[in-house]
Formats: C-alpha cells, sequence, structure tokens
C-alpha cells in the first residue's frame, strides 16, 4: 500500500524511497515484529480464556510434556499470519499477483489449521480433521495458487522445473507442473506441521528460510543480480521479499512468546500456514529443489515419520525411538534445549548450502 507513496516523489523526494523492494521488506520487518509485540499478549490471553485445557499433549509421546506443556494454549499461529497480513498490505506492491498468490495460500492452509486446531482443543482430542480430507483441501488451495502463477508467468519458464548448479537446465513439465507445484506446497506445509513439536523448534528454522528465500526473491526478480548469478529471471518476483521479511518480523515477534517454556504454541494455524508460504514463494521463483535443501531439516523431520510407520507397517519394528526424529534425540537422553538449538545449527547450515546454490553453476 505505501509503495504508492513512490508516485508521488516529484513533490515529495523523501517519498522515493517506497521504491526499493529493500527498504519496504525492512518495512515490513519491523512492522510485523511490533504487531506481534503489541497484540501477541492480548492475544495469548484470549486463547487461554477460550481454550481452558489448552492443547492436549499427544499421550504416546515422551511423558515429561504430559507435566511441562500441560495448559499451554495454541493456535499462535493467529498471531503471526495477523501480523504477517498487516505488515505485507501496509508494504508489499498490492497490484503484484505473486503477493496475493502467497496471501491466498498462506490464509488457506491457516484456516485448515485453524479448523483442525479447533476440533482438537475443544473435543480434548488428537483426533481433528481427518488427513485424507485436510490433504485435499490443501491440494485444491496449493493447485488454484500454482495455476494462477503458471497463467501470469513467463512461457516456458512458468511450467518448467529448474535444476540448481545448473545455469540452464530446465524441465518442462507443461500443464502437470500445476501437479509438482501443489505437491511442494503441501509438503512443505506438512513438513512444517511435524516439526512443529518442542518450544521454538519450528519457529526458528522457517524464519531461516524466510530470511534465505526473501534473499533468493529479491535476486530473482532483479535482471541485474539474476544475469550476473545466472539465475532464472522471474518478472514481478522480488516483491516476495516484502512477504518474507514480515514472515520474519512476526517470527520473531512469535519466538518472544514461543520461546521455552512456551506461552503459547502455534498450532496447525501456524505452522501449515508458514510451511504453505515457503512453498507457494519456492515454487514462484524457480527454487523448488533448493526449498529441499534449505528445508532439509523439516525434510528430515517428515521422513523420519514416513520410515517410521512404513517399517512398523511392514516388518513390525521401529527404526527411531519415536517419530519425528527430535522426540528420538529426547528419548536418547538430550534435553528440549539441547534438541531445538543444536537443529537451529542445521538449519543454518542448510541455508548457507542452499545459497551457495546461487553462486555455484
Amino acid at each position: 500500500m505505501l509503495q504508492w507513496l513512490a508516485h508521488f516523489h516529484d513533490t515529495f523526494p523523501a517519498f522515493n524511497v517506497f521504491r526499493y523492494i529493500t527498504f519496504r521488506t525492512g518495512g515490513a520487518v519491523v512492522t510485523a515484529l511490533l504487531f506481534v509485540f503489541l497484540f501477541g499478549p492480548g492475544m495469548i490471553s484470549q486463547l487461554r480464556l477460550k481454550q481452558g485445557k489448552g492443547q492436549p499433549i499427544r499421550t504416546d509421546g515422551p511423558q515429561s510434556h504430559l507435566l511441562t506443556k500441560k495448559g499451554t494454549p495454541t493456535m499462535g499461529g493467529l498471531m503471526i499470519l495477523s501480523g504477517l497480513l498487516v505488515a505485507t498490505l501496509l508494504w508489499g506492491n498490492l497490484a503484484n499477483p505473486y503477493i496475493w498468490v502467497v496471501l491466498l495460500v498462506a490464509v488457506g492452509f491457516g484456516a485448515i489449521g485453524f479448523y483442525d486446531d479447533y476440533l482438537k482443543v475443544t473435543k480434548q482430542t488428537h483426533n481433528g480433521l481427518s488427513g485424507k480430507t485436510r490433504l485435499a483441501i490443501e491440494a485444491v488451495i496449493a493447485g488454484v495458487g500454482v495455476v494462477i502463477m503458471m497463467n501470469f508467468g513467463r512461457t516456458g519458464l512458468s511450467t518448467s522445473v529448474a535444476f540448481p548448479f545448473f545455469k540452464d537446465l530446465l524441465l518442462d513439465l507443461g500443464i502437470f507442473f500445476a501437479v509438482f507445484g501443489a505437491f511442494v506446497i503441501v509438503a512443505a506445509g506438512n513438513a512444517v506441521n511435524l516439526t512443529d513439536g518442542l518450544d521454538g523448534l519450528a519457529i526458528v528454522p522457517v524464519m531461516i528460510a524466510a530470511g534465505t528465500f526473501g534473499l533468493i526473491a529479491y535476486l530473482s526478480g532483479n535482471v541485474v543480480f539474476a544475469d550476473y548469478l545466472q539465475i532464472h529471471y522471474v518478472v514481478g518476483v522480488g516483491e516476495l521479499a516484502v512477504v518474507c521479511g514480515a514472515l520474519l518480523g512476526a517470527g520473531l515477534g512469535f519466538l518472544w512468546f514461543n520461546a521455552p517454556p512456551a506461552q503459547v504454541f502455534m498450532g496447525d494455524t501456524g505452522s501449515l500456514a508458514l510451511g504453505g508460504i515457503l512453498g507457494t514463494v519456492a515454487v514462484a521463483t524457480k527454487h523448488e529443489i533448493v526449498l529441499a535443501v534449505v528445508g532439509g531439516l523439516f525434510v528430515l523431520e517428515a521422513v523420519s515419520v514416513i520410515v517410521q510407520v512404513a517399517s512398523f507397517k511392514l516388518t513390525g519394528k521401529r527404526v527411531f525411538k519415536m517419530a519425528p526424529i527430535h522426540h528420538h534425540f529426547e528419548q536418547l537422553g538430550w534435553t528440549e534445549p539441547q534438541v531445538v538449538i543444536r537443529f537451529w545449527i542445521v538449519a543454518v547450515v542448510l541455508a548457507l548450502i542452499g545459497l551457495a546454490t546461487l553462486k555455484l553453476r
């Protein structure tokens, strides 16, 4: 919205700064951070009042969680999404279609997660919205978003998969790119959802990935930098740096309340939406495979669950002491802060590797 002030730079020269994505991204970070700081305590109080017993704790999970996390309210993702929406609408270029596609996925996935959390809290059970129903709705929302991006993207590139470390290697999937793109978005949303099991465990890797993809979006949307790095130039995608900045700021604000011991959990409301945002930005910037590197921690969490379930069904034996894998390390004797901080370190390393793919071509 504030981007339109740049049109009056002839009268007010200072307004020229609103042209720059970097300036507006910084504004989005600060705005989202302050919004969550200011309104977070009130939202947490309301969630605690409405939910009573808070999020039901898994009885088959670590026994210590039944004591340390009991009564903590969930749906804290509403704090993050509110801050993100306010900052994006304020600082983003609302004429840019990528902005609206990302917000469509964020709100859609957030609504699914909210309903799932609502069912769990009201029934005090882990049986929320059925998995098949949830995945089907997510796939529809993600598919619509991808089709929209395919229609206004550059012919040939908008339906292709780009490969890191290669300058010109593209695999054109045609109309089937809609399926591939939707898979990336849905997988990202559910992978982050599986990672959200310890205080602060999911939000920091999400912020790291958001910062990384904010830079990737800015570079991919700048014809000079894209040409220098020999990455694929995508017209208009640089504006997604503002969304990533808003996500980073809202995440920082949320971490203040989610740091151990957490005052609030993000719940499916937040984790599904945040993963969906990262997946959508990756599809828009043509860095879907790089997302698997930068978000490797999320991939590891998801794979650990798939392996555990498959192994138990096929052989009756478990590969891990408990899945997702962060619980496996808890069972090995790692304290919760050790698991969380060490996973943060892994996320930083993976982000650096992902950024290296921009130049190593």
